[in-house]
């Protein structure tokens, strides 16, 4: 084989690997965080559950509170360093809860509501 014909034939594997160590290399720390904050309001979505309203189903209030912390990662920039504030994550929690509480029907929307901001409060709270 000459040797302009293994340039040619390698050229597009290298630019693949390229692409894809660029893509995903730096998204690790970012999938990571993503994880943890949707394990955070998962635990967070079923012990507000449990104080605010024990009629609700505990898997519901889990999903709701994973929907609520992946929502709340969802919404900060890695890139600034800087974190939004509490109340931005109250928002966002209690809008994702909200919907999802819909979605699943559980329990009233206003608890729902309530159930997400604690999990947006919690999850800008143990950001480092």
């Amino acid at each position: 084989m000459k040797r302009g014909q293994k340039i040619t034939l390698f050229a597009p594997a290298i630019v693949a690997t390229g692409i894809l160590g660029t893509i995903l290399l730096p998204s690790q720390p970012a999938r990571a965080d993503l994880i943890k904050d949707t394990a955070v309001g998962a635990a967070t979505g079923v012990v507000a559950g449990e104080i605010l309203d024990r009629r609700s189903s505990t898997w519901k209030n889990a999903v709701g509170g994973a929907a609520a912390g992946a929502a709340v990662s969802a919404t900060h920039n890695r890139n600034s360093g800087t974190l939004p504030s509490l109340i931005q994550d109250a928002a966002v929690g209690a809008a994702a809860n909200a919907v999802t509480g819909e979605i699943t029907n559980n329990s009233s929307l206003g608890n729902n509501a309530i159930k997400g901001a604690v999990t947006g409060v919690i999850v800008n709270v143990t950001k480092d």
